[in-house]
């Protein structure tokens, strides 16, 4: 039986331009994201190995260019590509759980943020 374990990046920030509005595109606004990864352990606990996990520094770079890239309407479509990428340049990844929260969303009332989440399994 293969163990699994979960690495969390939790509350990345970035700034970037999502949303359905021309105001949002325009003005931008930080995004927050966390990742939760479950991990199938192969050597890399036993071996002490980064080479056989997920090196969180590059997973982070990863979900920056997605959430600093192109635009998205839906933060949904965003945590989904997310899941996806990480899953494609992780494969020891067996489940990507990414939220993703907008503080500033275009509500017409007080809010600390909206948040979505997305879960892929590998």
């Amino acid at each position: 039986m293969t163990a699994i374990y979960t690495i969390t990046l939790k509350n990345c920030a970035f700034f970037a331009r999502h949303g359905v509005h021309d105001e949002e595109e325009f003005l931008g606004q930080r995004f927050f994201v966390d990742a939760e990864l479950d991990v199938e352990q192969g050597t890399a606990l036993v071996e002490d190995s980064i080479n056989d996990t997920v090196h969180y520094g590059i997973a982070f770079t990863e979900i920056e260019k997605i959430i600093t890239g192109r635009r998205r309407y839906l933060i949904e479509a965003l945590a989904l590509e997310v899941a996806t990428t990480l899953c494609s340049v992780f494969p020891q990844i067996r489940r990507a759980k990414i939220s993703i929260r907008k503080p500033n969303a275009p509500v017409p009332g007080v809010l600390d943020y909206v948040e979505v989440t997305v879960e892929h399994f590998a």
